[in-house]
């Protein structure tokens, strides 16, 4: 089955893709053209959260991909989704030069604070877009091909896998937090000034990257949905409903396993380096396994093994946390934890099951 039978035959789908079509005509006319009296103006700023969520909605498709079609649950997609940040801010700090703080054209500021005397070689060529851009997608897929080799030739499946991957983001925030690793410490990156020669102050650059991010999570969900509707999704599903079986009739398990993995894990670095120059910072917090865990939730809310239900989950789960945060800053985590155990035990399948009750009455 191609790509256009697939979304032709995904209602849902065709719906997801027509609402990121009207945002990215909506988005910049309101924000770049209407006037601030406008009532359908958008400010700079509600546009750069938008497009924020649309990073994490890429993010929740990609634990979606493997969890919801291959019943890998992964607590170490956060990893992936940091390792695609740091690349990102990697080029976006080489791109300050003699700006800084101590005007340094080659080492970033906290190198100079630490008294480094040249770059690390895994900083070289970093100044480079398409470097950057092949860092950010080759970094995480290297490292779940890694992880992923190891655990699924081991036969590691359930909640083993599920710590190992947790053991394996945990212990990469660890080892960032340590200044001689060279990314920054415990503050990380920050501070980045251009993208590919625009500057990140400007109202136009940060639409752009608004705009970009809802294209990436049309092109990510049509990639996904296409994946899942040819052999390789009923593969999936059928390894996650009776994973001996399909072994014992000669499928490769572990291939098709390692297969899905890295692709999750490469397009969740694509989400992470769309998010960075969004949000300004990209620090050794976001490897944290609470971050893993959330993404669980986000499309455990929206619907498992739907793909546009994790884009829900992402949305609903982010916009409620920024309301809420503002105003019950300390309750957050306690309506999450509650959101979880709601959906568990009476929405099983998540908000989407909403949908399709009410659309079969």
């Amino acid at each position: 089955m191609n790509c256009y039978q697939a979304i032709r035959e995904d209602k849902p789908g065709q719906v997801l893709l027509l609402v990121l079509l009207i945002l990215l005509i909506y988005v910049p006319v309101a924000t770049l053209v209407l006037p601030v009296e406008h009532p359908l103006q958008l400010g700079v700023f509600s546009a750069a959260l938008l497009g924020k969520y649309l990073c994490f909605a890429i993010l929740a498709i990609t634990v979606d991909l493997v969890w919801g079609y291959l019943g890998i649950l992964s607590l170490g997609h956060g990893a992936f989704f940091a390792l695609g940040g740091y690349a990102m801010g990697m080029y976006l700090m080489r791109q300050i030069g003699d700006r800084g703080v101590y005007g340094n054209p080659e080492l970033p500021d906290f190198m100079v604070f630490l008294d480094w005397q040249e770059l690390p070689w895994y900083w070289l060529g970093m100044d480079w877009l398409p470097v950057a851009l092949i860092m950010v997608v080759l970094a995480p897929a290297a490292l779940a091909f890694v992880v992923g080799a190891l655990a699924f030739r081991s036969r590691v499946t359930g909640v083993y896998l599920s710590i190992i991957t947790q053991a394996m983001t945990y212990a990469l925030m660890l080892a960032f937090f340590r200044n001689e690793m060279g990314f920054g410490g415990n503050n990380g990156l920050t501070d980045f000034k251009d993208i590919a020669g625009f500057s990140l102050r400007e109202d136009t650059t940060r639409i752009a990257l608004f705009s970009l991010s809802a294209f990436m999570l049309a092109v990510t969900y049509i990639l996904c949905r296409w994946m899942m509707s040819t052999r390789l999704g009923r593969l999936s599903c059928a390894i996650r409903d009776e994973e001996s079986r399909v072994r014992f009739i000669g499928y490769d398990v572990d291939k098709t396993k390692l297969w899905l993995f890295v692709v999750s894990a490469a397009l969740a670095g694509v989400a992470g380096a769309l998010y960075v120059p969004q949000v300004g910072i990209i620090n050794p917090g976001e490897f944290s396994p609470l971050n893993s865990i959330e993404l669980v939730i986000w499309v455990a809310v929206g619907g498992r093994g739907t793909l546009y239900g994790a884009v829900i989950g992402a949305v609903f789960v982010n916009y409620g946390k920024t309301v809420l945060t503002g105003v019950l800053p300390d309750s957050w985590l306690f309506v999450l934890g509650a959101l979880f155990v709601l959906v568990t035990l009476y929405l099983p399948q998540g908000l989407v099951s909403l949908f399709r009750r009410r659309h079969s009455q």
